[in-house]
């Protein structure tokens, strides 16, 4: 059987935002695994205007054919105003059937570990017919980053990582026969 392709998509564009140091994380300890083929997706690469209000067709098929391409997801979530940013809700709006019978982890971070954001997240994944995983390493601000901006980890997220990997695979894997 062929590997699958799984994004990890970086949810935010804004300037000095974190997660491209946890999507980083996220990846190297996937490929370490070896069992799929792991990309970091960043939405910032295709500039996607606010839906609706400029012609984006080319940005809106660059995207399509992105996610057309992967078998599954990590989302890398980080909170704003107790949910997800507006890039990333407005990246998901983009695009419709590529998300559909899909599967997907979420590593959030924040006060609070990004938890409201990752219950958001959840929702909107849910009308977009992605079936999130249950596991769900949860970062927070004050102990997995050195002063608010450089991401050190904390060891026991490991095994949550690893244990959400497993199961975005898993259904992945078991999704991909009903595309």
């Amino acid at each position: 059987m062929s590997k699958l392709n799984i994004g990890i998509i970086l949810g935010s564009t804004r300037q000095g935002r974190l997660s491209p140091q946890v999507g980083e994380w996220v990846k190297r300890i996937a490929d370490e695994r070896g069992d799929a083929n792991y990309e970091i997706v960043d939405i910032a690469d295709y500039k996607l205007p606010l839906l609706g209000e400029a012609d984006a067709t080319e940005q809106a098929t660059a995207w399509n054919n992105k996610l057309n391409s992967l078998d599954g997801f990590v989302f890398i979530v980080q909170e704003y105003n107790h949910s997800i940013s507006a890039s990333l809700k407005n990246a998901l709006d983009f695009a419709r059937e590529p998300w559909n019978n899909k599967a997907a982890g979420i590593v959030s971070y924040g006060s609070v570990g990004g938890a409201r954001a990752a219950e958001h997240l959840r929702g909107i994944l849910g009308e977009l017919s992605v079936a999130d995983v249950r596991v769900h390493p949860a970062l927070s601000l004050f102990t997995d980053f050195e002063n608010g901006s450089v991401f050190k980890p904390a060891d026991l997220h490991l095994v949550n990582l690893n244990g959400m990997l497993d199961q975005v695979l898993a259904w992945s894997r078991a999704l991909k026969t009903l595309r």
